[in-house]
């Protein structure tokens, strides 16, 4: 059984907007690319988020999406009220 592992790309306005964020905040976030994990010969995939770690938080986030997720898939919160979140740590 091989795993096919491709890396993704941030999309560029998701971390403009993360970037801007995190600038108004005072604070130096760290991007790493999430990926896509393929069983070969099956029909079977998954999407390892891309992780943003600011002040040694792991914010886990996906392209196209509004949402930023706290440390895991459980917590989550909406782009737009991450400035206060990081203001509140």
């Amino acid at each position: 059984m091989d795993i096919i592992k491709e890396e993704l790309q941030f999309e560029e306005s998701l971390k403009q907007r993360l970037e801007f964020i995190c600038e108004f905040s005072k604070v130096t976030p760290t991007f790493i690319n999430g990926s896509i994990r393929k069983i070969d010969k099956t029909n079977i995939s998954y999407i390892e988020p891309h992780r943003v770690i600011i002040k040694d938080i792991t914010f886990l986030v996906f392209n196209y999406s509004n949402d930023v997720y706290i440390s895991n898939l459980v917590n989550k919160i909406h782009l737009s009220e991450l400035e206060e979140y990081l203001k509140k740590i």
